[in-house]
């Protein structure tokens, strides 16, 4: 385990990169797929104890919000780490241990590498640009004040910002580099 802070090129009002990815529920999604007002876009993975702790966290928004889709998608290297092959991703939504809007597997990683991620988890936040129909970056960071897998959590800061996207207005909470394990990039 390799703990690494995220650090991407996507700067806010940017244009989500475009991704159509199988899905552990059998289906496979694009961003044109969610008609929601915020998207929240999480890198994360099975096996990785910052990922781990933060599945709660993000079944909760999924549960909590009609008008927010979450989107995990695992990005990580299944020959290497068995436990985030698609069929491992598969059981943990059949548990319910992962309740996401969708759970998707990038197994070749470009859509990680799209967007600029880099650890598990990795939390982008978009809103619906209705002028165009594109969603566009409006928080990138840190879903809480919890660094470390085994602290509990004081301050949401993902949920300010998904409650500003949702009022449409901007916003105001600054982007803080997520923290988590290093994707396991797979080996081209």
């Amino acid at each position: 385990m390799v703990a690494m802070e995220s650090d991407s090129e996507l700067e806010r009002g940017d244009a989500a990169p475009a991704f159509d990815l199988p899905s552990a529920d059998g289906d496979r999604y694009a961003l044109e797929d969610f008609d929601v007002e915020a998207l929240l876009v999480v890198f994360t993975c099975n096996h990785c104890p910052y990922a781990q702790a933060k599945f709660e966290s993000l079944n909760a928004i999924a549960a909590d919000y009609d008008d927010v889709a979450v989107v995990g998608i695992n990005p990580n290297d299944d020959e290497e780490y068995p436990d985030d092959s698609l069929d491992r991703m598969r059981e943990l939504v059949a548990d319910g241990t992962i309740a996401y809007d969708a759970y998707l597997r990038d197994a070749d990683a470009s859509v990680a590498d799209a967007y600029g991620a880099v650890c598990t988890p990795d939390p982008f936040l978009f809103r619906r640009d209705e002028s165009d129909d594109t969603w566009r970056l409006a928080y990138h960071g840190r879903l809480d004040d919890a660094l470390n897998p085994d602290e509990e959590p004081t301050e949401s800061y993902v949920r300010p910002a998904i409650e500003s996207v949702l009022a449409g207005e901007d916003v105001s909470i600054p982007d803080r580099p997520s923290r988590g394990c290093s994707i396991k990039w797979p080996e081209e």
